[in-house]
């Protein structure tokens, strides 16, 4: 039976966008979407004996154990804020990812305050863990209450990243063991858009230790999802996954991990061949397997990347739909 499953929606996918409303005599509202701290995990024996674990409250006569699913870390952020210094508006960027990140800024309405240059392009790059001022903008005096209306959107990675992963990628799991690949490019059952296309997906039991195919940063990880299924509404976002920042600017995506398996955070420096989780069955999936890509920000859009990994001997193994990944490593 071949495993689909879709490119997390990212998780959660990165790029994030917020709006805010500056009266300047009032504080600005920002909206955003964020992730919730805790879930609620229902424990209990099926009619056979096996344990379930759910996020549906079973019924009555089920003597189930409840647990709150925790967020163990701080999920880094991105924001733009402002503030007022006499006349003049700074708006300031502020970066809490292990990666830099990519953010363009947008007036939609701007009464009584001076406007940006027409021709500046209103797009940075944010290093990564840093603060950053993007513009100052003049309050003009003529105007009783000035009124600034603006959006951002943001991305991860830097747009000039360029791919360069000399000799391949390590096979992410242990060494004498093997897996089918159930999707490759060209095919695309479910990978059919730019951030998926290359990806690669490997159907192995929940439990497989998961490695590290290349050493980087880790950036993003969602750890407290335990639901799995093929309602993309419900099940696209409910993923566990780790993303790790390489020293070429891409990254990669580990996703489906099991629950409460990942063992890294934010900030951590992984090594390649460096267990960093349990394979699973989370999220928009229709049987455990591990979704693994490579990836870019092109520019406020994430791009895929093809996928070579290390065979033995020196030799390159192209992931093909239908056949078998060995690790010899």
């Amino acid at each position: 039976m071949k495993m689909v499953g879709g490119a997390p929606t990212l998780g959660r996918s990165p790029l994030k966008l917020a709006y805010c409303l500056l009266p300047i005599a009032l504080l600005a509202v920002v909206v955003g979407i964020e992730d919730s701290a805790a879930q609620t995990l229902y424990k209990y024996k099926g009619d056979n004996g096996e344990w379930t674990y759910t996020d549906r409250r079973p019924v009555a006569d089920k003597d189930a154990e409840v647990r709150v699913l925790e967020t163990t870390f701080v999920q880094p952020e991105f924001s733009v804020t402002h503030e007022v210094f006499g006349t003049s508006i700074e708006l300031v960027a502020h970066n809490d990812f292990y990666a830099p990140v990519e953010v363009r800024l947008e007036f939609i309405e701007i009464t009584g305050v001076s406007f940006p240059d027409p021709d500046q392009v209103l797009r940075w790059v944010i290093d990564p863990r840093s603060d950053q001022l993007l513009l100052t903008l003049e309050v003009l005096q003529e105007v009783d209450l000035p009124f600034l209306e603006y959006r951002f959107e943001y991305m991860p990675g830097s747009p000039s990243s360029v791919h360069a992963a000399d000799g391949g990628y390590q096979i992410p799991f242990s060494a004498g063991r093997e897996f089918p690949i159930t999707q490759a490019y060209p095919d695309a059952i479910t990978h059919q858009t730019i951030d998926s296309i290359y990806a690669v997906d490997i159907a192995m039991p929940v439990g497989t230790d998961v490695l590290a195919a290349r050493g980087g940063v880790v950036f993003d990880v969602a750890s407290n999802n335990f639901r799995g299924g093929l309602d993309l509404s419900r099940d696209g976002q409910a993923a566990n996954i780790v993303r790790i920042l390489h020293d070429d600017g891409t990254f990669s995506l580990y996703a489906h991990l099991n629950w409460n398996s990942i063992r890294v955070k934010p900030g951590d420096r992984v090594r390649a061949g460096q267990y960093i989780a349990d394979s699973g069955n989370t999220g928009f999936t229709s049987g455990p397997h591990l979704h693994f890509s490579v990836q870019r920000n092109a520019g406020l859009n994430i791009q895929s990347l093809p996928v070579v990994f290390k065979g033995p001997n020196s030799t390159s193994v192209v992931p093909a739909s239908g056949a078998t990944l060995a690790s010899y490593q």
